[in-house]
This record gives structure tokens, sequence and C-alpha cells, in this order.
């Protein structure tokens, strides 16, 4: 079928002293969340002029609660030496390298296969397209 499911996702994150643990694991999740979201199932789609097709909640796809996984999260804490406080970002790191990184862990696990991932958000039917390009 293709489809692809995600059992456990672990994130160890630096964003320098924690200044509130569970505002920081919110956030953690959250991106996590918005990533798998980027890679699994949000594209924007538009017309030959240019005119937006799924512009409303019924047509662009979401993740659920039930498509992101258990979500274990560790810190490192590295104080920023650029403010006195010795915090750094947090929200961004749980989304940025989430399509790269499932990308490159199917590669892995169609090695024999050969696949190349290229783009995302990878659809079970643009992976079966892959699969069946790479015969």
């Amino acid at each position: 079928t293709m489809l692809v499911d995600i059992k456990k996702y672990v994130v160890v994150h630096d964003c320098g002293e924690v200044i509130n643990p569970m505002i920081l694991e919110g956030q953690i999740q959250g991106g996590v969340a918005q990533g798998i979201g980027n890679a699994f199932y949000e594209k924007l789609m538009f017309d030959e002029s240019g005119q937006l097709l799924n512009a409303s909640f019924m047509d662009y796809l979401l993740p659920t609660a039930l498509d992101v996984p258990n979500i274990e999260s560790d810190h490192v804490t590295t104080p920023s030496p650029l403010n006195p406080m010795g915090i750094k970002g947090a929200g961004e790191a749980g989304a940025i390298p989430v399509g790269a990184l499932f990308a490159q862990a199917i590669e892995d696990a169609l090695f024999d296969a050969e696949v190349e991932i290229t783009e995302i958000p990878l659809s079970p039917s643009m992976l079966w397209e892959i699969v069946e390009a790479a015969k």
C-alpha cells in the first residue's frame, strides 16, 4: 500500500537554557507534527492560471493526532553566548528536518529498490510511482 507508518519519533534538542520545560515540549511536539504534515500531507495545488485548488480544510490535507507518533525528546544545554539568559529558539527545530529525515529513512528501507526521493510531500501514490520508476 506504500503507506508509511511512523512508530516513534526521537528528538534531541539544544535550545540553550530551558526556561519552561512544558512550553518547550509543546513547541517541539508541534514542530514535529508540522514537519510530518510537510513531509506527507501538505501541498498547495494550483491550476494552469494560478488559481489555488485546495483552499479549504476539506481539500488541504493535514496530519491528525492519529498520524503523529509518540515523540520522545531530550535536551542538550549549550547556553547561547549572544544573550544574558543563554537561551535559543525552540519551535522551528521540530519542523525543519522532518521531510528530509523521512525521505532518507524510506530510501534506506527501500535500499534494494534503489529509489531516490527528491520531493515532498510523499504520498503513498507518489512513493509507489518512485518505486515503479526505479524498477
